[in-house]
């Protein structure tokens, strides 16, 4: 498997941006999309894409910066999503988001998901992540809970 930056504007980060947003609608009801701005990758971050070794998609996961929150410097992971079947791509995928937001020099990496995503609270769970103070729109939103994690 290679994990590379990719333009989150592209033909490939769309097939798998759309994969997700549609996994999201059937499991919370929501896509998700509102909450992603395809401008994620600013110096201090990036849209990433897996591939195997055939290069067939794989997953994807956005890195940003997370501006409004007290402990900065911190990243925000957003549009993390491994295709079904694919063992073993989310944890790729979120090791080297959390690679690059420490070389980015964040001290700490955010996210978003909703409570409903049991799977993926499960997994962020597995990963170390906690729950923190929410963020902008998430506050008082009951439906999301917002993890972290020290880097």
């Amino acid at each position: 498997m290679t994990i590379l930056a990719a333009d989150a504007t592209g033909p490939d980060a769309q097939l798998l941006l759309d994969a997700l947003s549609g996994a999201l609608l059937r499991i919370n009801g929501d896509s998700g999309r509102s909450s992603f701005d395809v401008e994620a990758a600013t110096p201090r971050g990036g849209f990433y894409i897996a591939r195997d070794g055939a290069g067939e998609l794989l997953g994807c996961a956005a890195l940003r910066p997370l501006d409004g929150v007290a402990d900065s410097p911190v990243g925000e992971l957003k549009r993390m999503y491994a295709r079904p079947g694919s063992a073993g791509v989310g944890a790729a995928l979120l090791a080297h988001v959390e690679a690059q937001a420490r070389c980015f020099g964040y001290a700490r990496l955010h996210l978003s998901t909703r409570v409903a995503n049991r799977r993926a609270m499960a997994f962020y769970a597995k990963h170390g992540y906690a729950p923190v103070n929410a963020w902008g729109k998430y506050v008082g939103a009951a439906q999301s809970a917002c993890l972290g994690k020290q880097l």
